[in-house]
């Protein structure tokens, strides 16, 4: 039997993340500006990193939420949401701002549980936007997005700023919490 047959379905855990958890995340936005380096022009700072300038902005605007990855008890990625869609303007759209799971958990259905559970969390009217040239995070998105909402959602092209996306828009309504058994 293969390897990857044995193992048990993995826990994963998206936890909101705490101020003085700000420099772990701002770690894994490193890895994540490095893997999205292919697709878009970013630039290393003159202190080796890439940075992130709205990071500190997750614990100090109500309307953005930063969450931690756990996969099997181990930091898998972060997810970063925000109030207010980046495309259209609209201020009560869902922003999937940033979203990273380290390659080794990739293809797994790590990234598509955690995106379902994020999107459990916050009710509403979504948008998701990946580059036009990121060819594997937009098959991602629509197979995640598809099994989500029971249905295929296409996405539309849009130009922004010079910078061309393929946007999924889709809603997420609140499912009630089971009561504990």
């Amino acid at each position: 039997m293969a390897e990857h047959a044995k193992r048990s379905p993995a826990v994963i855990e998206v936890i909101p993340a705490s101020p003085n958890q700000e420099s772990i995340l701002a770690n894994l936005l490193e890895l994540y500006a490095h893997d999205f380096s292919e697709f878009h022009n970013v630039e290393l700072g003159a202190d080796g990193r890439f940075g992130y300038k709205h990071l500190s902005l997750y614990w100090c605007e109500p309307h953005r939420h930063p969450f931690l990855v756990r996969m099997d008890g181990k930091l898998g990625g972060f997810v970063l949401v925000k109030r207010g869609s980046e495309i259209s303007s609209d201020d009560t759209v869902w922003d999937m701002a940033e979203f990273f799971i380290l390659r080794g958990y990739r293809r797994r259905g790590m990234g598509t549980q955690t995106a379902h559970e994020v999107w459990q969390r916050f009710s509403g009217l979504w948008e998701v936007r990946v580059m036009e040239s990121n060819n594997s995070a937009h098959q991602f998105w629509a197979r995640a997005i598809a099994a989500f909402v029971g249905e295929t959602i296409h996405s539309v092209l849009v130009e922004k700023r010079g910078q061309r996306w393929r946007v999924f828009s889709f809603e997420s309504k609140r499912t009630p919490q089971r009561p504990s058994e």
